[in-house]
Formats: C-alpha cells, structure tokens, sequence
C-alpha cells in the first residue's frame, strides 16, 4: 500500500466509483450467472463460478473500505450531492486508497470481459 497521502474528489466517488461498482455488481449477479446456468461443459461451468467468486470476494472487500469513506466523510458528500456545483477532495486512507484503485481495476477487467464476449 502505498504510504503517502492520496485524495479523489468528492464528485468521483459519487458519479464515477458508487455507479461502476454497481455495474460491476450486475454483471457478477446477471451476466455470470446466467453463463453458469446455460453452460453443459463441466470446466467452462467451474471457470465462470470461481470466476464470479472472485469478483464477489473483492466487490466485498471493496464494499467494506468504501463504506469507511462515505463514514466519514458523509456530511461533505451530502453537500456535494446536494449542491453539484460544489465539490471537495477527500484525503484517502491506504486501505480506502487500495479499494478505490481496485475498484476501477476491477471495472476495466469486467470491460475487458465484456468487449471479449467473457472468457
């Protein structure tokens, strides 16, 4: 982890980090389940489901030190929600910094899946 200190904008954890964790969410839950279900070879069935264990093991984790931010910095994103003109930089933990680059990590993977017709 990295030690010196990191920020992101109040109006990035908002519009840009909650909505792709969301969408990430929906492909584990939709798009990978359902390829679990229609699959009849044994190893592509075993490939997807440790494939969305995977993904939902580091959504949790992500979820986790996510929610640590929103804690404690739930009355400057109030504002910024409220007011979209305004935004704050928020100072982030290492673990909180971690999950925020796992984050857009994990979104390119699942668009990378996507453009690739899941692998």
């Amino acid at each position: 982890m990295n030690k010196s200190a990191q920020a992101i904008s109040g109006h990035s954890v908002l519009h840009d980090i909650i909505p792709k964790l969301k969408t990430v969410d929906r492909l584990v839950n939709q798009t990978l389940a359902g390829l679990i279900e229609t699959r009849h070879d044994a190893a592509q069935t075993a490939h997807y489901e440790k494939l969305k264990a995977e993904f939902q093991l580091e959504l949790t984790m992500i979820r986790m030190n996510l929610e640590h931010l929103l804690k404690r910095y739930r009355h400057e994103l109030e504002a910024v929600r409220n007011d979209t003109h305004q935004d704050v930089l928020l100072t982030l933990d290492a673990y909180e910094a971690t999950a925020i680059e796992n984050a857009k990590q994990l979104y390119r993977r699942v668009q990378a899946l996507q453009t690739q017709g899941v692998t």
